[in-house]
């Protein structure tokens, strides 16, 4: 569970960035497409981790070698791991900017910091990955819920007349593919770490962990989106207007919301850099942690670039192969799953006659 929020909630999830994009710009129909987020969330998780467990995989590689055949899944190998590769820079750029902008420190100290927090925590491999989310990914759940929480229902509705001028208006069905697209985009990096537990946690332990981490995600998304619904249209001049609304709650609020929104940048900086080191090891057979090292090294000269130009350029590209990866894990999971009911429906009847 703690591996699937830790890999979606990063910095574009914490700022409330995401959440406005996909979900608040739709108005109420913005709440349905959270609604639906929060089931599919759940429903791919739980396949996901059905698959890693029938199939007895832990790497992320293997299982869409099994889904998608050999020429599919080089392609979708080869971009998830350039992607995982600029995913580090941008989140120590993130890191840079949070520091810079928001606790008046310089930006090189806070990529800094973010290089060595990740360094340390993934020393140890595997069990630095599942130790370093068990402890920094509750923190970050309690603090986003506390604060999302009190403002969604402590603060007195905005008008709706003034909502609703300024809210996207939406055609028919296009709040779905928002919400459809927002979910295809966050579980590929979701993925790279799931499937890792698959040898840590049993059967049963890993799909309800899983379903329950969807469920819990979606939770989220609601309450942000409730949050920054009563601060409308003033959050949409912000880049990170989660942290607008912890100000608005109080200084100290604000200050806590700084901590949550940096150890959001410091989990997914870790899925990113777990993710390709032990591709690159194993693809090139060095040590994993001199790897490790050089793979952090190297993400840094492109951190030093601004934050916004790294996530306008890097995260559209993506949306494509989270399509892909949903796509399969929906089809090889639904498949898995449906013959399983009918295998138990045809023995029963068997056994009744």
């Amino acid at each position: 569970m703690w591996g699937y929020l830790g890999a979606v909630i990063g910095a574009g999830f914490a700022s409330g960035q995401e959440i406005m994009q996909f979900f608040v710009r739709y108005g109420d129909a913005g709440a349905m497409g959270a609604l639906f987020s929060l089931v599919l969330f759940a429903l791919c998780g739980g396949f996901l981790m059905h698959l890693a467990h029938r199939h007895k995989v832990s790497n992320y590689q293997d299982l869409l070698l099994i889904m998608g055949g050999s020429s599919i899944s080089r392609v979708i190998d080869l971009g998830l791991a350039c992607f995982l590769f600029l995913g580090i820079s941008t989140m120590l750029s993130a890191s840079g900017a949070v520091f810079h902008e928001h606790l008046h420190l310089p930006k090189n100290l806070g990529i800094a910091t973010a290089y060595l927090a990740v360094l340390i925590a993934l020393l140890a491999g595997k069990k630095g990955l599942v130790y370093s989310y068990n402890i920094l990914v509750p923190i970050k759940i309690v603090l986003l819920l506390i604060i999302s929480a009190y403002a969604a229902f402590h603060v007195p509705p905005v008008n709706p007349a003034v909502m609703t001028a300024f809210v996207h208006t939406p055609m028919k069905l296009d709040w779905l593919l928002a919400a459809f697209l927002y979910v295809a985009y966050n579980f590929a990096l979701a993925m790279v770490v799931l499937v890792e537990y698959q040898s840590l946690t049993t059967p049963k332990k890993g799909i309800i962990g899983a379903v329950y981490g969807g469920l819990l995600l979606g939770i989220l998304i609601i309450m942000m989106f409730l949050a920054l619904n009563r601060y409308l249209p003033v959050v949409f001049h912000y880049q990170v207007p989660m942290l607008f609304v912890a100000g608005q709650l109080s200084p100290a609020a604000k200050l806590v919301y700084s901590l949550v929104l940096w150890v959001g940048i410091i989990t997914t900086a870790i899925a990113n850099a777990y993710g390709i080191t032990q591709r690159v090891a194993h693809l090139i057979g060095i040590r994993y942690n001199l790897c490790l090292l050089c793979c952090l090294t190297l993400a840094v000269p492109v951190a030093t670039q601004s934050f916004s130009s790294l996530v306008g350029h890097i995260y559209p590209a993506f949306g494509v192969l989270g399509l892909s990866i949903l796509a399969m894990v929906l089809y090889w999971g639904g498949k898995d799953i449906i013959g399983e009911i009918y295998y138990n429906i045809k023995n029963f009847r068997h056994r009744e006659c």
